[in-house]
This record gives C-alpha cells, sequence and structure tokens, in this order.
C-alpha cells in the first residue's frame, strides 16, 4: 500500500442501519464473552490438573515417553470438554441469528476429520519435545523448533486434501471467467476451488489454502449463491489472489519462524524449574503456558494479520478498479455474517484478524479519492 495512504473517518451510520448496527453490536458482545469465558475455564482446568498431573505421571507405571503420551491425551481430551459447553453457546447464538444449516449432529460431526489430524499433530509434537528435553534438558527447543517449522509447512501442504470431498470446479461459467481474468491481470497460477458449506452456514467466505503444489484459493458455494453481485464476488477472487500475488501465506510463515524460537525458549525456561518438558507430569503446565503466551502474542498476531488483509484489498482495488464493488461487499458481508462495522478498542486489538468493515470500507474511499 502507498507510505502515504490516510484512511478518511467515515461515520458506520452513512451506510448501515442503527437496526443493522445494534444487531451487529449485540451478536458479537455474546461471542467475545462466550471466547473470554471459554479462555479463562481452559486457563482454570489447566491449572487444576498440572498439579495434580505429577502424581498421575509416577503412577501410570509406564516409562516417561509412554506416560508422557497418555498425560497428553488426557489433556486434549480437559480441553475438549472445557471447551464443549463454550461451542455449542456459540452454535446456539448462530443457530438464533439464523447463521447455520444442517442439524445438530451434522455440526457435531463435520469437523472430526481435520480433529483427528490436529491431534495426531499434537500428539507427534509432544513425543519430539520430550525425546530432546529429556537429552538436551536446557536446549531442546532449538533444534525442535526447525523441526516444528517443517511440521507445519507439511500440515499446510497436507490440509487442503482433507476437505477434498467438499470442493469443486466453481459451476458458476461467469465465475471461471471472471478468475482467469483476474489471474492474467494479476500473473498468478493457482487453481480456483468451490467449497459447498451451504449444509453447515449461511455466512460466505473465502481463502487461500495449501502451500507450494497444492496452493488454491477456494471460495464458498453461499458467496454464489445470488446474494452477492459479479461485481463483489470479482472483488473477492482480486483479494485473494492478492494474497498469492504477494506470497502473503510464505510471508505468515516467516512471521511463524520470528515468533516460534522466543515462543520455544520461554516455554523450556518457564518450564525448567518444575523439571523440564521431559517430565511427563509437567506436560499440562506446558500447555498451560503456551495457552497464556498466545494470549500475550495475540495482539501482535492480529496487527500482523490486518496489515496482510488490508495490502490484499489495496490489489484488489488495483486490479478491479472498483471501490463500488468493494464498497458493496464489505456491507453485505456485515449483513451476512453480522460483523459489526467499528467495533470497541480492546476487541479489535484482542479478536480481529481482519480490518473493520468500516475501515475497509473508508480504503474504498480512499482510493477512490486517489484516482479521480
Amino acid at each position: 500500500m502507498p507510505g502515504d495512504l490516510s484512511l478518511p473517518d467515515l461515520d458506520p451510520r452513512r451506510y448501515f442501519t442503527d437496526e443493522e448496527l445494534a444487531k451487529t453490536a449485540r451478536y458479537e458482545r455474546f461471542i467475545r464473552i462466550d471466547i473470554v469465558l471459554s479462555t479463562l475455564a481452559t486457563i482454570g482446568a489447566l491449572w487444576a490438573f498440572s498439579r495434580r498431573a505429577p502424581r498421575f505421571a509416577r503412577n501410570t507405571g509406564l516409562g516417561p515417553i509412554g506416560a508422557g503420551m497418555i498425560v497428553a491425551m488426557i489433556v486434549l481430551i480437559i480441553l475438549w470438554a472445557v471447551d464443549l459447553p463454550f461451542s455449542i453457546a456459540l452454535r446456539w447464538w448462530a443457530d438464533r441469528h439464523d447463521l447455520t444449516q444442517g442439524s445438530w449432529a451434522d455440526w457435531l460431526v463435520e469437523p472430526w476429520a481435520v480433529l483427528g489430524l490436529s491431534v495426531a499433530f499434537v500428539m507427534l509434537q509432544i513425543w519430539i519435545i520430550m525425546s530432546f528435553a529429556r537429552r538436551f534438558p536446557r536446549y531442546w527447543w532449538l533444534p525442535v523448533t526447525p523441526i516444528f517449522l517443517a511440521l507445519a509447512f507439511a500440515f499446510s501442504v497436507v490440509l487442503p486434501y482433507v476437505d477434498a470431498g467438499r470442493v469443486h470446479a466453481p459451476d458458476r461459467a461467469d465465475v471461471r471467467e471472471a478468475y482467469a481474468a483476474l489471474e492474467h491481470q494479476e500473473g498468478t497460477d493457482v487453481p480456483l476451488d468451490e467449497e459447498k458449506v451451504s449444509d453447515l452456514t449461511t455466512q460466505a467466505n473465502a481463502m487461500v489454502e495449501g502451500l507450494g503444489p497444492t496452493m488454491r484459493v477456494v471460495v464458498w458455494d453461499t458467496l454464489l449463491d445470488g446474494r452477492f453481485s459479479p461485481g463483489e464476488i470479482r472483488f473477492v477472487l482480486a483479494h485473494e489472489l492478492g494474497h498469492v500475488k504477494h506470497d502473503h501465506v510464505y510471508k505468515g510463515l516467516g512471521w511463524a519462524i520470528l515468533f516460534a524460537f522466543p515462543i520455544t525458549f520461554l516455554l523450556a525456561w518457564l518450564t525448567r524449574r518444575r523439571g523440564g518438558m521431559g517430565d511427563p507430569g509437567v506436560l499440562p503446565y506446558g500447555f498451560l503456558v503456551l495457552t497464556v503466551l498466545g494470549i500475550l502474542v495475540t495482539p501482535i498476531g492480529n496487527v500482523i494479520s490486518r496489515r496482510i488483509e488490508a495490502e490484499a484489498d489495496w490489489q484488489a482495488l488495483q486490479t478491479t478498479k472498483d471501490p463500488a464493488a468493494g464498497r458493496g461487499l464489505f456491507q453485505e458481508f456485515t449483513r451476512t455474517s453480522l460483523q459489526q462495522p467499528k467495533p470497541p478498542t480492546w476487541a479489535y486489538i484482542y479478536f480481529d484478524t481482519h480490518p473493520t468493515a468500516i475501515q475497509r470500507i473508508e480504503m474504498m474511499q480512499a482510493w477512490k479519492d486517489r484516482n479521480r
């Protein structure tokens, strides 16, 4: 984006009714409270189990690695059980606002494939940490961090195959043609897929998935159901191709590398006085440390993410030269997903990975003013 770009200070009431603003504020307030309570419950559960885990690990009668695997599995079960009522509350709240589709059974079954892969990934990480921590108690984080980064890279490459059964080339010829034209304009070459989510949600979204040979742009079928104009769909496609053009996925990996080493160092340092991560009884405390560190770094990660998303918005403007379509898109996203156009500052800092709807509309106006 231009270094001297200055966004105008627009009043959300110019673009949204008072009823829409009140509805989005009420909807997102519930979500924020739910997430905060879920986080506090998670911290409390991990703290409680971390006090009992050393005795439990000794009583398993297994070796350190075997006991560590059992303790880690129990931690994951505890985390799932603690989060479940809060997840149910979020589903109920979304259902009450007509943002969901399908039965509760569908909602429970759908995420199991990704969840199972995630659990296997975490268990592999625990095994690696304990193996190195037992051999190199003080410096295990140095070899383990690049191994984790390599695993994360591999996980990102494989992830698109997990939902392969729900994706296909877009049925709409106009979408395929618009995408091909935008790729030519932006100089990119990645496939476009449409993912069926209309049996689960009414919300619309698009994203870049995968890495290297598996990288692709994915649009939800809810984006193509007639609620969004051709110009708005074209803006979404240009935005996602902007991520590809500017290597945002790889830049995200670069930021992950910068964060990973200090985080694993702090994990090693903060758990060392309790016996270190090679001790199976210390694993719940390690999960607790990572949870707190995650809370502390979230605002920084959100700043980076918002900058990346703003760059993709600017690229979409440069490509489509259609700020009206961009403005209409973000207005419609507010109505279809109940995103609060201008959230409270604290919520913006801790929860928002994208610029707010009004900030994105302000960018549309700023681009228009610069290109008159």
